[in-house]
């Protein structure tokens, strides 16, 4: 039977429809959370390392860690092994844009309502009318951005990305199904040994993306007939040693018969393509009220291949850690408003996982035993030799991927 992948806006009334549906097809449901919690189990990244990704928000040491990249190869993995087992799913949530591939047995349907009709489903649910405008707008906010940085579209309810839009307020829940039901009975959507080899192309593209990007590499991916195509859309310095190491990672992939490497249409623009190294710290946070020295401390790191981002305070450091988790501190002790000692036995009492590295050119040798006593990995004076504490950075890290 085809395979259903429904997105929908919020207060769509999404819901319904998809019950009624379920109801009449006899299909398993497949939602975000559970693409989630698979790509979890394969890929062992932290089940809500990978949710993170469908709030739209990107994290600011992203560009090191390729943590995101990461999450939605190893979802695009979870999602293609369902569809090639021919489990007779209908997929609802965000998970639905995932499909890069065309598959002719899978009908994507897009569900939405107007705005007024999206306040009214809000307020019912309790919302005040100012509260449920509010929750459409950033639900709409949160498919944008996600259907955008997928799809390279910036309309989430573009006609081109689905075969059917259904507007609920207009035709009803029960007419919405009943449409969906009657497309799944259109020949262009059965299951045939063609739409089941495209199945399988996705599958190993999907496969080949996460032996990339497990090696540090972030790349497109397409496979036709077993033949991988790489696109890549970043400037890239030494092309041909790139190429050569990314075909030998994709060529062993079982099922792979040749791969070939093409540049696409953003590959002159000015992001350096970065290879991440995963034994080295992508997400170290640098917080000191001294911004040249912190910013010039940030750019001599970067040359070492150890990401990093800058805050010049106590309680902006703080709020980072509390929404986008880094891995390591650097952290100065005298600062306006909430000093070092401060946010240290704060950070160490809400997130022991983070090791946090003192740098001061200030402190005493009690500051310093305050400091170890708080939990501080190590403590560093001003100024320091790059190496120290590139090496003092590299262990901490160890620790944290060890704990």
């Amino acid at each position: 039977m085809s395979d259903i992948f429904v997105f929908s806006g919020v207060f769509c009334q999404a819901e319904s429809v998809i019950k009624n549906i379920l109801d009449q097809a006899g299909a398993r449901l497949v939602t975000d959370d559970t693409i989630i919690s698979e790509a979890s189990d394969l890929s062992g990244i932290d089940r809500e390392r990978i949710a993170k990704v469908l709030s739209g928000k990107v994290s600011i040491f992203n560009r090191f860690s390729h943590e995101r990249e990461r999450s939605i190869a190893w979802m695009r993995y979870a999602l293609a092994k369902r569809i090639v087992e021919g489990d007779n799913m209908l997929v609802s949530g965000m998970v639905a844009h995932l499909l890069t591939q065309e598959i002719d047995h899978v009908l994507k349907v897009c569900l939405i309502d107007d705005m007024a009709g999206r306040i009214e489903q809000a307020s019912e649910s309790g919302l005040s009318e100012k509260d449920a405008h509010r929750a459409v707008m950033q639900g709409d906010e949160i498919a944008a951005e996600w259907v955008k940085s997928i799809t390279g579209s910036t309309d989430p309810w573009n006609s081109k990305l689905y075969d059917i839009i259904i507007p609920v307020n207009k035709t009803g829940v029960e007419q919405a199904a009943a449409l969906i039901m009657e497309q799944l009975g259109n020949a262009a959507v059965k299951l045939t040994p063609a739409s089941q080899k495209m199945a399988e192309d996705f599958l190993l593209a999907a496969k080949v993306e996460t032996e990339l990007v497990s090696k540090g590499h972030s790349v497109q991916v397409e496979a036709k007939d077993g033949t991988i195509t790489l696109s890549i859309n970043q400037k890239v310095l030494l092309v041909d040693r790139l190429e050569k190491e990314l075909l030998e990672i994709a060529g062993p992939v079982e099922g792979v018969k040749d791969v070939s490497v093409k540049f696409g249409k953003d590959f002159y623009e000015a992001d350096i393509y970065r290879k991440m190294d995963f034994e080295l710290p992508s997400k170290v946070l640098l917080v000191d009220d001294e911004r040249e020295f912190v910013q010039t401390l940030s750019e001599r790191l970067m040359l070492r291949d150890l990401g990093s981002a800058v805050v010049y305070d106590g309680a902006s450091a703080l709020d980072l850690v509390n929404s986008d988790e880094p891995e390591v501190m650097i952290l100065d002790l005298k600062m306006p408003g909430i000093d070092g000692i401060e946010v240290l036995r704060r950070v160490k009492a809400e997130r022991p996982g983070i090791e946090v590295v003192i740098l001061t050119g200030h402190g005493s040798e009690k500051d310093r035993e305050t400091c170890m006593e708080l939990g501080a990995f190590a403590y560093l004076n001003k100024p320091v030799d790059i190496d120290v504490l590139s090496e003092t950075l590299k262990k901490a890290y160890s620790k944290v991927r060890n704990s």
